[in-house]
C-alpha cells in the first residue's frame, strides 16, 4: 500500500465531482431547449443526462487481494458514463411557439431544475468533502516530516 493512496482517492473523487458539476450544469443550461437534435426530419428536445459513477474496484476482498498480492491499483471512483434520462418530456401548452404539434403542445426538455439544483449542491458538497479529506492527508504527511527535526 502506497502513502498515497489518500490523494488518489480523493484526485478521483474530485474529478468525478467536477464532471457531475459539468453535466448539471448542461442540463440547467438545456432546460427550455426544444430543439437539441434533429431526428428523422423533427428537431427533439434536450434530454437531460445524468453521470454514472462507480468504483475503480468492485469489492472490498478484491481491494485487498490486490494489495496483498501487491497489485497497484488506484483507489477512488470513476465516471463509468454519463446517459440520457429516460423520463417523458414535459408537454407544455403554447399554441404560439414554433415547435407546437397541431394540439398546440410543446415538447419540453425532461429538466426539473430544482431537481438539477439539489443534485449541483449534493455535487459541491462531495467535491468540498473531498478536498478536505486531501488536506488532512497533507497535514499528516506534513506533521510525519517533522518527526524527525
Amino acid at each position: 500500500m502506497r502513502l498515497t493512496n489518500g490523494f488518489d482517492a480523493s484526485a478521483s473523487a474530485l474529478t468525478a465531482q467536477r464532471l457531475r458539476m459539468d453535466v448539471i450544469s448542461s442540463n440547467i443550461a438545456n432546460a427550455e431547449t426544444t430543439r437539441a437534435s434533429y431526428v428523422n426530419g423533427r428537431y427533439e428536445p434536450y434530454k437531460r443526462k445524468m453521470v454514472v459513477l462507480e468504483p475503480t474496484s468492485q469489492s472490498f476482498a478484491d481491494a485487498l487481494n490486490r494489495q496483498m498480492n501487491g497489485s497497484d491499483q488506484t483507489p477512488g471512483v470513476k465516471a463509468a458514463r454519463i446517459v440520457e434520462d429516460s423520463s417523458p418530456m414535459k408537454l407544455v401548452y403554447n399554441p404560439t411557439h414554433p415547435d407546437a404539434d397541431e394540439n398546440g403542445y410543446v415538447k419540453m426538455p425532461n429538466v426539473d431544475v430544482l431537481k438539477e439544483m439539489v443534485d449541483m449542491i449534493s455535487a459541491s458538497r462531495s467535491y468540498e468533502a473531498n478536498v478536505t479529506a486531501m488536506n488532512a492527508t497533507k497535514g499528516m504527511f506534513v506533521k510525519a516530516l517533522e518527526i524527525g527535526k
